[in-house]
């Protein structure tokens, strides 16, 4: 696709650019109103930019299959170019009509193929709308030498190299919070056991999710697995006991208990119950498999809290994306880690910024 910017005092004079250069094939992309010039601010030039594009492969098909027969009677040159010049200047002004108003016409979620297919794959993955129209604009801006797809691509990736930080424990207690049923207690032993066995640090538990036996007794396991010790915290007394007590070991994980998250209070109980601030470090740890607008609302629960980075789990049971982009886009911060499965330690990645962007642009089967 070959895609060019024209800059004019109207639109029907960038238009007549657009036809001399690129003919009548032309696709309108974008339309942006400019002001120039001026004296302190006033007395300002109003000039139209437009972005236009040729698909050639298209213009290749049809001189391969050539033109269209004329049925038009055959008329002397001589005898066509008097009939017919005020005729081609009228067609040629309708035609300018026509795509005039069809520019202007045009909103934001509407663009011209393969433009089009991206910005549907991006909401079909769960890309809120407003962060596909942004992404479409600067593809627009940066695709003139480069093929759409990969201008998205490196567009996507820039977005997620401006939070992604190096994955690493820089305080001594790790918090993971979230919602129930994300898998916290499983998150926290592959944390450990990677800690243990690959970066070979002193590793114990703590938890305090005590609303449910199972999860306790699951921690329990992996702590002997690995060899580490666990305690058990019922209230802000026990937990800070246990950080003393814990306080020569290199990494402590803390598990806590999950909720319904749209239960305020629960929030409130993790801040009565937890030290978040001294040598501490906050993961907010949700689904992946989560709808996109429930991940917005989940966060928003958990803002207050110095959350340092998201862990999202459950990445083999999902199909869709995009409620990660919507995220660091709305917090501003960056992913430590993402799981895909039960094993432990193996199934857990620290994600780059290019593999972040290449989930979010995975093409999936429509449901």
């Amino acid at each position: 696709m070959k895609m060019k910017k024209y800059i004019a005092a109207t639109m029907p004079e960038a238009m007549i650019q657009i036809r001399r250069e690129l003919g009548k094939d032309a696709v309108i992309l974008r339309t942006k109103e400019l002001k120039s010039g001026g004296f302190l601010g006033l007395f300002k030039k109003k000039r139209i930019e437009v972005i236009a594009a040729l698909d050639q492969q298209d213009t290749a098909s049809s001189k391969r299959t050539g033109p269209k027969p004329s049925i038009s009677p055959a008329v002397s040159p001589e005898k066509k170019e008097a009939n017919t010049g005020g005729a081609d200047f009228t067609a040629e002004i309708d035609a300018l009509k026509k795509e005039l108003r069809s520019a202007l016409s045009s909103q934001t979620r509407h663009y011209a193929l393969p433009l089009q297919g991206l910005y549907d794959r991006l909401l079909h993955n769960e890309v809120h709308p407003q962060i596909a129209s942004g992404l479409m604009e600067r593809v627009l801006e940066d695709s003139a030498s480069k093929e759409v797809e990969q201008a998205l691509l490196e567009t996507l990736v820039k977005r997620f190299e401006k939070v992604q930080q190096p994955t690493k424990f820089e305080k001594k207690f790790i918090h993971l919070v979230g919602p129930t049923g994300v898998g916290k207690t499983t998150t926290i032993a592959k944390l450990a056991a990677k800690s243990a066995l690959v970066d070979k640090k002193r590793v114990a538990f703590i938890t305090t999710d005590t609303y449910r036996i199972a999860a306790i007794d699951q921690l329990r396991t992996y702590a002997k697995i690995l060899e580490a010790p666990l305690e058990v915290a019922y209230s802000l007394e026990d937990y800070q006991a246990a950080r003393e007590k814990l306080a020569d070991y290199d990494l402590v994980f803390i598990d806590t208990a999950g909720r319904n998250f749209k239960d305020s209070a629960y929030v409130k109980e993790l801040e009565r119950t937890l030290d978040l601030q001294h040598e501490a470090e906050t993961y907010l740890t949700l689904a992946i498999t989560t709808r996109a607008s429930d991940l917005s609302e989940i966060y928003e629960q958990f803002a207050h809290l110095p959350i340092k980075q998201f862990i999202f789990t459950k990445l083999d049971e999902a199909s869709r994306y995009g409620g990660i982009l919507n995220l660091i886009q709305q917090a501003h911060i960056g992913v430590a880690y993402l799981t895909h499965g039960q094993d432990v330690p193996d199934d857990i990645i620290a994600p780059s910024a290019s593999y972040l962007a290449k989930r979010v642009m995975e093409a999936t089967a429509r449901a």
